[in-house]
């Protein structure tokens, strides 16, 4: 029980954090909309009734160079935030919340894996599985976090993992190619199967060949978690506590994210040029393309953090910026719905629409889910404290029934 003194101790919500968060969720819902929520490479036979016009062909390039790869690193990089956020308020109560934070990542590994049953490409049981690493470095020198999340984004994963397999599987056989048998079957099931089926597929084989994505060659969970780092990272020096005088840290952000990209993008292409029109992840070579790759999402998630921050600071963009908060602040539920909705939409089990809806109008599609969901979120906030997922996790983080209607006398 906490005492008087520390009952004192108020800590305010850092809004813009909120807003940014909200931010994030939308670039999601444009991204999984777009890959209609299939998780994995999509057949080649099928591509083209996704991209029949020009207009088709633009958004799905314009969606995979800003959204794909730079929303969840984003995503992650909060979670990296909330983290240190979490843990330092209750240092300054005196308490330790490494123990608790664990039994939290233990309860969102639970709804996570709920979550990858309707969509194979769920994130929260791989934060779960990766925050209970992140705790030991509350503790550990700021060098030492930054230097270890540089080498997560220059491959190092990557490189340990490519020197013991040489490009094979890491943890399963099955190729995960646009054409191969294994990915075949798995459409099959979400064009035709059941929603038993489905969840059947995603509980085994889909966080099977997720794990295989996040810790093969691709890497994708070595990123997550260097973004995790550097939101540990940012949270110390306090950036966006004091953001609005943070000026020079925030132009020294976007000019080195810029000239990040540039090298990033020159030197991706270079290599993957010199490769042939063949390209087979299985050299040292095409390792250090994927690390050029990564460079460039890294680059431009910094980009994005940064002008974030520099519109967020204007009257008339942070009116406009502002409206995310609410969707920020229920960002678990959210995003666990939009899941549900969009599977629903696509896969078989629902409304059966998977890959028969060109992109302009998935993109369409996906406009309205996020401004539905904002909204949602608004009126539910102005009647509750949380959101509905965000109570449960809440409760049994404390072991007793937190107040959730406003003016209650809970």
């Amino acid at each position: 029980m906490e005492t008087t003194a520390q009952k004192s101790t108020t800590f305010k919500r850092i809004e813009i954090i909120d807003a940014l968060r909200g931010f994030a969720l939308a670039g999601i819902v444009f991204c999984h909309m777009l890959e209609n929520f299939v998780a994995a490479p999509l057949p080649m036979s099928v591509i083209e009734t996704m991209t029949p016009s020009v207009l088709d062909q633009i958004i799905d390039g314009l969606v995979s160079f800003f959204f794909r790869g730079k929303f969840f690193a984003l995503f992650s990089f909060l979670f990296g935030l909330s983290f240190f956020i979490q843990m330092d308020n209750s240092s300054k109560r005196g308490l330790n919340f490494g123990g608790r934070f664990f039994w939290r990542l233990i309860i969102l590994f639970a709804i996570g894996f709920i979550h990858s049953m309707f969509y194979r490409g769920d994130i929260l049981t791989l934060y779960a599985f990766l925050g209970v690493f992140l705790i030991p470095f509350f503790n550990i020198n700021n060098k030492w976090i930054i230097g270890f999340a540089a080498l997560l984004f220059l491959g190092l994963g990557r490189f340990i993992v490519f020197y013991f397999t040489n490009g094979e599987g890491l943890l399963m056989k099955e190729e995960l190619s646009p054409e191969s048998p294994f990915i075949a079957a798995y459409y099959e099931v979400l064009q035709n199967g059941t929603l038993s089926e489905v969840f059947t597929s995603n509980a085994i084989e889909g966080n099977l060949s997720k794990a295989e994505f996040q810790f093969g060659v691709f890497s994708r969970g070595y990123l997550t978690f260097g973004f995790f780092l550097l939101g540990l990272f940012i949270g110390r020096i306090e950036f966006f506590k004091n953001y609005l005088s943070e000026t020079k840290l925030t132009k020294q952000l976007w000019v080195g994210a810029l000239i990040l990209l540039g090298v990033s993008i020159a030197a991706m292409v270079a290599t993957f040029t010199a490769m042939g029109p063949d390209v087979q992840f299985n050299s040292w070579t095409s390792m250090l393309g994927l690390t050029f790759f990564d460079l460039m999402n890294v680059s431009l998630t910094v980009l994005i953090v940064a002008l974030f921050v520099i519109l967020y600071k204007k009257s008339k963009s942070q009116k406009f910026l502002e409206k995310f908060i609410p969707y920020g602040k229920m960002a678990l539920t959210n995003y666990f719905l939009q899941s549900v909705i969009g599977t629903y939409i696509f896969f078989g089990w629902g409304l059966g629409y998977l890959t028969k809806i060109p992109n302009t109008y998935v993109f369409l599609m996906a406009l309205v889910v996020i401004a539905g969901q904002m909204w949602l979120s608004k009126l539910w906030l102005k009647h509750f404290y949380y959101g509905p997922l965000e109570w449960i996790w809440r409760s049994l983080t404390y072991f007793k029934v937190m107040p959730l209607v406003r003016n209650s006398k809970n």
